[in-house]
């Protein structure tokens, strides 16, 4: 009896891979239909993925990866991350350690609470974070009227002569990225909050006046007052696109000034007067806040940069910082400039509602601290009162 063969004939073969090129090609055109067919926001691209990834920490990735490719284990961090936290975080987004990812979502304007606190001030939490929202165009352009007194600012503490200067030597650049920040105090007109914004009084009168301090205690300084945000108007930009525009100015200023050292982007909050405002020794001030970007490789040199200011200003001015935070992801611009140089900092002064004297003191108080930091810091020939 003839034993039959098992073997799948060779037009069988045929048939089935066939049928199989058939459904491929047809699960391909239905699949590249549906992707032209959904609005573009939603079309496959790079920008969700980094998305869904930004919040997974380098050692978790690597932990994932590692469960199918064990050649990973031999890069993953001893102890490993919790697997319990990964799988949450890899199916809902949700981050355990960080309570926003739960209650963004759900809290109207609470996804406006960004950023890491990385030294916290005196009343800094999440809920007086440092908020930067774009104001509207009609807002940038309205001229208003200007305090008489704001744009004539007051004369600073009289101080001896420097014992050490940078003699003809500017060591620091002062610029202000969001120009047309200003303070109600100065703005007699308005009252909204939203609409403290003005062409003259505004944040670079602050900017002057560090800049004034920081030479009284020797220190070459430089300060920049052009009005960037006129720019970003003459060019129908975006508020977002700002950095844009003041990064060439502080590129500039490398470029033809090779003393330059330290670069001080200046900003104002738009919190109000409760959060932003600190007495000391019977002397109101207003209150600071260091914001880094991490969104470059060398972020931490700023940090530290940051963190040594920060803490000599709580040493001599308790309560007067408010902290650091660091900000990165959708939504900022994540570098501010300081990948341009590792002692490049932005920092924001007072409020919406802090008064001249306030934000002058202030002015000030940085100017005392930054002075003491950088000569310690620096070698100097105090003979002739240059440096070496």
């Amino acid at each position: 009896m003839p034993v039959k063969s098992h073997t799948p004939s060779v037009t069988m073969f045929g048939r089935r891979w066939m049928a199989l090129l058939l459904l491929s090609f047809w699960g391909f055109v239905s699949l590249a239909g549906a992707l032209t067919a959904v609005q573009s926001e939603w079309r496959m691209n790079a920008k969700p993925l980094q998305d869904y990834l930004a919040p997974f920490s380098g050692a978790g990735l690597v932990h994932m990866l590692a469960m199918e490719n064990h050649y990973f284990s031999q890069a993953t961090p001893t102890p490993p991350p919790n697997v319990q936290h990964l799988t949450l975080q890899a199916i809902s987004t949700l981050q355990p350690e960080d309570h926003r990812t739960l209650l963004g979502k759900e809290l109207p304007g609470f996804t406006t609470f960004d950023g890491d606190i990385i030294v916290a001030g005196e009343g800094t939490d999440y809920t007086t974070l440092p908020i930067e929202s774009a104001p509207p165009l009609e807002v940038l352009e309205k001229e208003r009227e200007a305090s008489a007194l704001a744009l004539k600012g007051e004369e600073g503490p009289s101080l001896s002569p420097p014992l050490q200067t940078t003699g003809d030597r500017d060591v620091v650049y002062i610029y202000h990225t969001h120009s047309r920040e200003s303070f109600l105090p100065m703005l007699p007109d308005v009252t909204n909050p939203n609409e403290a914004f003005h062409t003259e009084a505004n944040i670079t009168l602050v900017g002057k006046k560090l800049g004034e301090a920081l030479e009284k205690r020797g220190i070459g300084t430089a300060v920049n007052t052009e009005d960037i945000t006129g720019q970003l108007l003459a060019n129908d930009a975006t508020y977002a696109q700002s950095y844009d525009f003041s990064k060439p100015v502080v590129k500039e200023a490398i470029a033809n000034n090779d003393d330059l050292t330290f670069f001080f982007d200046l900003h104002r909050d738009a919190l109000r007067k409760k959060d932003t405002t600190v007495t000391i020794n019977n002397k109101a001030y207003a209150r600071t806040v260091f914001v880094i970007g991490g969104e470059h490789a060398r972020y931490e040199e700023n940090l530290a940069l940051a963190k040594e200011l920060n803490q000599r200003l709580e040493a001599d001015y308790p309560g007067l910082s408010r902290g650091i935070t660091k900000k990165q992801g959708p939504g900022t611009n994540g570098k501010f400039n300081q990948d341009l140089s590792p002692n490049a900092i932005l920092i924001e002064f007072g409020g919406v509602d802090n008064t001249s004297e306030e934000l002058y003191r202030t002015a000030e108080a940085i100017a005392d601290v930054f002075a003491d930091y950088y000569w310690e810091a620096e070698k100097v020939n105090t003979e002739g009162g240059t440096s070496e």
